[in-house]
């Protein structure tokens, strides 16, 4: 009778039948762990459960069978796959070690994928060939050389365009730039859409320009998107050179800073070059609000150099701040003001017409009103500022006002801004003073207007549950 227990082939059959099992229990439960925690060592894992070691166990007992009969070319092929699954588990694993748990910001984390895949590519050739080699003794020195050989002839032909993809590639591993940052290349400045191994699309105002990679890596380029501190947009304009430095330079400041495209953790950065010039830098919550931030503070300072009188670009002049207007909007709110008729002449060289373009603040909150603003043409918004933004009161219509708090010489407890193009009558504080000691009424009525605005504003405050300290309003 064959002891088979004795054959050379019995202790590692044993060995395998009984391992195999364990293994394959202990590595589920390793596995199941690792997919609960989302950890990256779980794919590995699962390729040595579910392939290298069943195979491996294969070859194993096909090796044991082949100690005692002829040469099997099957083990040779089970070889040949075991082989390759170990090339695909070493490689795995090492994606894991080296990119698995990659820290933002560093090399593993910017490293392009496909730098990545090329690197296994080449690894995954190399060990096949070295896998044949042993295992079914080919010669692959002359592959190698073929390869090498082919690899020169096509990188000459193909040179021009290896070169734009080796460009992208770097570009893509250095990231100089992201998609959705601001480039100023020179030629071309606009919004990175679309990034690939060939070329950069970017996004400007004539539409979707592509420039390609190798152009780009060979030239400077700034990223608007990447600055230390705030994006300024830049714009030079002229006044008069009349016009007082100061006076300008505070119209421009107020009008850039009120720019609802402005970083309100930034100053504007305004200077004078002479001869009328000044440049004016405003910060901008990024390039992409440059252009519009630019057209909106060209409007609003047409209106607020008119407004104080300055010489903008050769004008000072506004077309509906005329004599004829002042004197029709006077007859126009004669009665809400108690205004005699016979000393609407006297007025009208006292008063002005001044117009604000829609978004534009008419009045701020906690300054001392210098003059009753009523309106002509176009609605008013009134709103409490708070640190978490505006808390809207109320829309003044035709015929309604606002800085009634110069007659009391009290500050302003909320803040004006045309919701519309507006047009407003101005009657400055000594006009005010003068009617409202001709007729008491009307200082009643003031006053009970601003009772009823700093009502609205507390029970404004209340309702939004804004915290006590917030927003003092002057009692």
């Amino acid at each position: 009778m064959l002891e088979f227990w004795k054959e050379p082939w019995f202790v590692g059959a044993v060995v395998v039948a009984i391992g195999l099992p364990v293994l394959l229990v202990v590595l589920t439960e390793i596995l199941g762990v690792l997919v609960r925690r989302g950890n990256p060592a779980a794919q590995p894992v699962r390729l040595l459960r579910n392939l290298v070691l069943p195979v491996g166990a294969l070859l194993a007992l096909l090796s044991f069978a082949d100690h005692v009969t002829v040469e099997f070319t099957w083990v040779r092929v089970v070889a040949t796959v075991f082989g390759f699954l170990l090339i695909l588990l070493v490689l795995s694993a090492f994606n894991v070690v080296l990119f698995g748990n990659a820290k933002a910001g560093t090399w593993r984390d910017r490293l392009p994928s496909i730098f990545i895949d090329l690197a296994r590519l080449l690894l995954i050739v190399v060990g096949l060939a070295m896998l044949f080699s042993w295992v079914w003794g080919a010669d692959v020195g002359g592959l190698f050389a073929a390869i090498g050989v082919t690899s020169v002839v096509i990188g000459f032909a193909l040179q021009s365009a290896v070169g734009s993809v080796v460009s992208g590639l770097l570009l893509l591993f250095e990231q100089p730039f992201r998609l959705g940052d601001w480039l100023d290349a020179g030629s071309v400045r606009g919004r990175v859409v679309e990034v690939n191994w060939r070329a950069v699309h970017i996004e400007t105002d004539e539409g979707v320009q592509i420039v390609p990679n190798a152009s780009l890596a060979g030239s400077s380029f700034t990223n608007l998107s990447r600055t230390p501190g705030p994006y300024y947009a830049t714009a030079t304009v002229a006044f008069a050179q009349d016009d007082a430095p100061h006076a300008v330079m505070a119209v421009l400041r107020q009008v850039a800073g009120d720019l609802p495209f402005a970083d309100p953790a930034a100053a504007p950065a305004i200077s004078y070059a002479g001869g009328g010039s000044y440049s004016v830098g405003i910060p901008v919550l990024g390039p992409a609000a440059s252009d519009d931030a630019l057209a909106v503070f060209a409007s609003w300072l047409w209106y607020a150099a008119r407004r104080a009188g300055l010489t903008l670009n050769g004008s000072k002049t506004d077309p509906a701040n005329t004599p004829e207007a002042v004197r029709a909007s006077l007859v126009r709110v004669a009665s809400t003001l108690r205004i005699p008729v016979d000393e609407i002449e006297d007025l009208v060289p006292r008063c002005s017409i001044e117009r604000f373009a829609a978004g534009e603040v008419v009045q701020r909150e906690g300054e001392i009103a210098k003059a009753i603003r009523l309106v002509i043409e176009g609605r008013i918004g009134l709103s409490v500022i708070v640190s978490g933004g505006a808390v809207p009161l109320a829309s003044l219509e035709r015929g309604e006002y606002v800085g009634q708090t110069a007659l009391t010489r009290e500050r302003t407890l909320s803040r004006a801004s045309a919701e519309t193009p507006l047009t407003v009558l101005r009657l400055p504080v000594d006009v005010i003073d003068a009617l409202v000691q001709q007729h008491p009424s009307l200082a009643k009525e003031i006053g009970q207007t601003i009772d009823r605005r700093r009502a609205a504003a507390k029970a404004a405050l209340a309702e939004n549950a804004v915290a006590a300290g917030v927003y003092k309003i002057a009692q």
